[in-house]
């Protein structure tokens, strides 16, 4: 089922940060100019994917690092995430506008990720502006975290963001939904908490392809921010699904999603096998770090990045498990 939420400060966004104003630097506007339009790829009929880069996100030459795409209808497009900050955005537009000249109806937000989210500002302009569609649970997960994304931007890049810029659902998918672009569905799917506590999951009925959003890494190893034993249970009924290929949150289209999803589901249940035999050892959490600092990493980029943190969270959980 799909549910209206109420627009949270979206009315302000289209006159407070469309166009040359989006981003700030020192307190001055930044300067109109020519937006080039992201790369992307037609991987099936009307589905368009850009493939991010393999770095953690951060506000300085770090916004491009998720996988985001658009959904060409017969009526109009779907988007399906925007990519990490608001020239992002801009660049995922000028992208679409190539394609097409029908209008964005959806953005769909796969979760509350900054990678994901930040560029839907960029999208909001129009009359009327496009839906903005997530997991019911996003709308609160990302207004708890955006004081720290926007402090991010400012202390990394530079670059001052609007509170406003962070837009939030006007729909919700407490389950699942289906969403017309005029002659083409889309299924949407709320699961249970694994990467986070508000995955959504996008099928294409037309083409069989599978916009996992970040339930599924390739290449860069993955980050738990949610439940890893709910994300294993989720790995093992994303695993039975019908697709004819998947798109991940981060890494490259695959067309064999039970193959793609194979070592991901290995590191994950590794941390799960080592971070539950060290707190039956009665091994504290300090120590278990330690000694498990390049368990189950190998091949994976960014594990400097996110393996330790992903032994805390594991750690954390497990600790009290019946």
């Amino acid at each position: 089922m799909i549910t209206p939420s109420a627009p949270r400060r979206h009315a302000r966004v289209l006159t407070a940060l469309l166009g040359a104003s989006l981003l700030f630097t020192s307190g001055a506007p930044a300067r109109a100019a020519a937006v080039e339009p992201l790369p992307t790829k037609e991987i099936a009929p009307g589905v368009h994917v850009h493939q991010g880069s393999h770095h953690a996100w951060a506000a300085q030459d770090g916004e491009d690092v998720a996988n985001i795409g658009f959904i060409v209808g017969a009526g109009c497009v779907a988007v399906i995430d925007t990519g990490g900050s608001p020239a992002i955005g801009q660049r995922l537009k000028a992208a679409i506008e190539r394609v097409t000249t029908l209008p964005v109806c959806y953005v769909i937000n796969t979760h509350m990720h900054p990678d994901h989210v930040l560029g839907n500002v960029a999208l909001a302009a129009g009359s009327p502006g496009p839906a903005y569609v997530a997991h019911v649970r996003l709308g609160p997960s990302l207004s708890a975290r955006a004081p720290y994304y926007l402090e991010a931007f400012r202390r990394e890049g530079g670059q001052a963001l609007a509170p406003d810029a962070v837009v939030y659902p006007t729909q919700t998918v407490a389950d699942r939904a289906a969403l017309d672009l005029g002659g083409r569905q889309l299924e949407l799917r709320a699961w249970p908490t694994a990467h986070t506590d508000n995955d959504l999951t996008v099928f294409d009925q037309q083409t069989g392809t599978l916009f996992t959003g970040d339930l599924l890494f390739m290449g860069h190893l993955p980050v738990i921010d949610g439940q890893l034993r709910g994300w294993l249970r989720v790995i093992g009924e994303l695993k039975a699904l019908d697709v004819k290929r998947a798109v991940p949150g981060h890494g490259t289209v695959s067309e064999d999603l039970r193959q793609a999803i194979g070592p991901e589901e290995t590191y994950l249940s590794t941390v799960l096998r080592e971070v539950r035999a060290a707190i039956k050892a009665g091994v504290p959490i300090a120590r278990t770090l330690e000694q498990l600092s390049a368990t189950g990493t190998a091949g994976w980029q960014l594990a400097d990045a996110f393996h330790r943190r992903n032994l805390t969270a594991a750690y954390a959980e497990l600790e009290w498990e019946d």
